[in-house]
Order: C-alpha cells, then sequence, then structure tokens
C-alpha cells in the first residue's frame, strides 16, 4: 500500500507542525508556500502548554526552543492608569506543575525557522502561490500562479486568516471587523526602567482599551495596543499607516510603565481586528481547513497559534482513523456527506473526521 500524497497549504506555524507531525507517523507530505522566503506575519506569540507540550514531548525540540523563547513568569493584570494588581495567577513552576509544559512568549520568525528546519527542505516549496484547486477528478489538483501544478489525494489549507483555500472552498470570503483595533512593537529591556514584573504576561486594563505585554527569548517586550476604536473600520486594507507618535493618544494618562513602553519604539501602522463568521463545515471533498484558515481568531484572544497547533496534532492523530473503519471502505473521496446508512455521519465543522476518511480511503486506493 502506497502512502497516500498529503498537500499543505502555507508554511506558517500550523502548516509546518502539521508537516512534521505527519511525516512522524510515516505520510509523504509537501508544503506549498506562497512566498518567496519564510517570513511570519506579526511580531511575536505567546504559546501557552496546550500547544508547548507538543514541540517538547513528541517534537523533541526543546534545546531550540529553549534558546528561542521566554518562559512566562505568571499572568498580570493592573489597572492601565494607576498600575495596581487587580489580578495574579501563577507562576512560572505552578503553571508548569498544573498544565504539564511552560507558557512562552518567542518571535514568530523564530519558531517558523525551527519548525522549518524540523521539517527539512525536502517537500516545502516556496514561490508556491495557489490560484485554482480542482477536486473532480480521481486526485485534487492545485495550479500554481508560475504555471505549475500538483496533485494530491488530500489538500489542508493552513494558510491564514485571508485563507486561498478557504475562498476557492466556500466560494466566498468574509471577514467582520471586531470593532478594535491594534498598533504593536518589540521594545528592548533596556527602555523600560518603569516596567514592573518584566517577566510576565501582563495586561494593563482601561476605558475602551488594554495594553498587552509579554517577554520573548531576546529579553525584549513584545507589546499589543488594542482599542475599541474606530467605528467602522473606514479602511479598505486591514493595514494603514498613523502618523509616528499617534498611538500615544488616548493613553498620556496612563501609567508611566504603558506610556513608555508605547513610545519606545517607532509604531507607523495600525491594524484593524477582524475576524471570520463560524463555518457550519471546514472540509469539502478532499480539503479540509486548519487554523485561522478555518477559524480565525483576533490577536489577542491569545489562543490562535495555539489552537492552530493543536488543530495540526489532532488532524494527524491515528486514533482518529479507529473511529470511522466500520464504514471507512465504501466512502469515496469526492463524496461530499457520507451515507448515515452506511455508518458513516457528517461532524460539522470537526475537520478531522474528513481528513481521517479521506487519507484511509487514498491508501486503499493506491
Amino acid at each position: 500500500m502506497n502512502s497516500p500524497q498529503i498537500t499543505i497549504v502555507g508554511a506558517g506555524i500550523g502548516g509546518l507542525t502539521l508537516g512534521i507531525e505527519l511525516r512522524r507517523r510515516g505520510f509523504d507530505v509537501q508544503i506549498w508556500e506562497a512566498t518567496r522566503e519564510l517570513r511570519e506575519v506579526g511580531a511575536a506569540v505567546a504559546l501557552s502548554a496546550n500547544a508547548t507540550r507538543f514541540y517538547l514531548e513528541r517534537f523533541g525540540l526543546e534545546s531550540e526552543l529553549a534558546a528561542a523563547w521566554a518562559e512566562v513568569d505568571g499572568l498580570i493584570h493592573r489597572d492601565g492608569r494607576t498600575g495596581r494588581i487587580v489580578g495574579r495567577h501563577h507562576t512560572r513552576s505552578s503553571y508548569r506543575e498544573q498544565f504539564g509544559a511552560p507558557y512562552v512568549g518567542i518571535h514568530r520568525a523564530d519558531l517558523q525557522r525551527i519548525l522549518a528546519g524540523a521539517f527539512g527542505a525536502e517537500g516545502l516549496h516556496l514561490s508556491k502561490r495557489v490560484i485554482t484547486i480542482d477536486d473532480d477528478g480521481p486526485r485534487a489538483t492545485l495550479d500554481f500562479e508560475d504555471g505549475d501544478s500538483a496533485q494530491a489525494d488530500l489538500v489542508i489549507g493552513a494558510d491564514g486568516a485571508r485563507s486561498t483555500v478557504r475562498k476557492l472552498m466556500l466560494g466566498y470570503d468574509f471577514a467582520l471587523y471586531s470593532g478594535a483595533s491594534a498598533s504593536r512593537g518589540i521594545v528592548t529591556p533596556e527602555a523600560l526602567s518603569e516596567l514592573p514584573d518584566p517577566e510576565a504576561i501582563q495586561f494593563w486594563m482601561g476605558p475602551g482599551a488594554h495594553l498587552l505585554h509579554y517577554p520573548i527569548g531576546s529579553g525584549e517586550q513584545n507589546f499589543f495596543l488594542v482599542q475599541r476604536c474606530p467605528a467602522p473600520w473606514p479602511h479598505k486594507s486591514w493595514v494603514v499607516p498613523v502618523e509616528e507618535g499617534s498611538p500615544l493618544e488616548g493613553f498620556r494618562d496612563w501609567h508611566p510603565a504603558v506610556v513608555q513602553m508605547i513610545t519606545a519604539v517607532p509604531v507607523t501602522e495600525r491594524w484593524g481586528l477582524f475576524h471570520r463568521p463560524p463555518l457550519s463545515r471546514w472540509s469539502r471533498g478532499r480539503i479540509t481547513l486548519l487554523g485561522d484558515a478555518a477559524h480565525a481568531l483576533v490577536p489577542h484572544h491569545g489562543q490562535g497559534a495555539n489552537q492552530s497547533i493543536e488543530d495540526a496534532i489532532v488532524l494527524a492523530d491515528p486514533g482518529m482513523f479507529d473511529r470511522h473503519l466500520s464504514w471507512i471502505h465504501g466512502f469515496r473521496a469526492d463524496t461530499e456527506i457520507p451515507d448515515d446508512a452506511a455508518g458513516g455521519t457528517w461532524l460539522s465543522a470537526v475537520c478531522p473526521a474528513t481528513f481521517c476518511r479521506a487519507v484511509s480511503c487514498a491508501a486503499h486506493q493506491h
């Protein structure tokens, strides 16, 4: 029996994690990435135990990651103006003890570099922007902007919040403005003399706004400044230029640590924070979605990257195969809805089921 050909579109955190886990399980995996070089969108990412445990326990990346991330020493909520502590949760050690893995901050580029190294150069294709996917034949066919094409038994769209695979699968691309926008930056520790508890992840809260920040492996602080304005979002682009110093407006009377942080580096862009309406299904035929392509969150909810990592692990879980063995032999990969009479059920918004059905079917076909 030949291994089915699995294609992942997108070499971000979720796509690379899935590629590594599928390779570990012996699958033939190809990753197609639109950009010329691997470069993550965004500055840094906070990873909680529901994600870090897999990198440490399954992938054996502890030494590489420990050199690049900072383990967070608790979560602190503060009054944004006075600095008074409103709530304090966990320490570094108590978090590990309760959840079995660390909570960390890491630059996205460092995480992507480490994951790309773990996956390897073979099977990782850059400058390959997908423009169409034809799922009508015996295999799915992907056409790329440069004129090349590829075939696959299963296609996973891991290409982010603005997913091309999602749009091709659904035929539309809706996004909803959350009513909030944000600025962000990375600040060296030398510029933050007013900052208390620099090793913690902290929320400074005030009327209509908050500042989130946490340390990353370089010792710097990654910050995300969120304001509930403007409403509605007046721009066609999600990211717009702003005058340097404009993020300070509305924060001049906040705690000196907040003012110091948001003025320490030039901030010249502002992001409208958009999310996607929930889908009734994440899969169709041989195509499924992962991470932000399936269920995009606004960044300050803090679980976008973590959920893409969880998606990857669940999609590759061999236990999912066993749940469908009673009817899997009768499933055709180009049939959208399995027949209940044959023992199958359609699990809306649960892509692992479709993943396992399509992979197992493809394996039996080869």
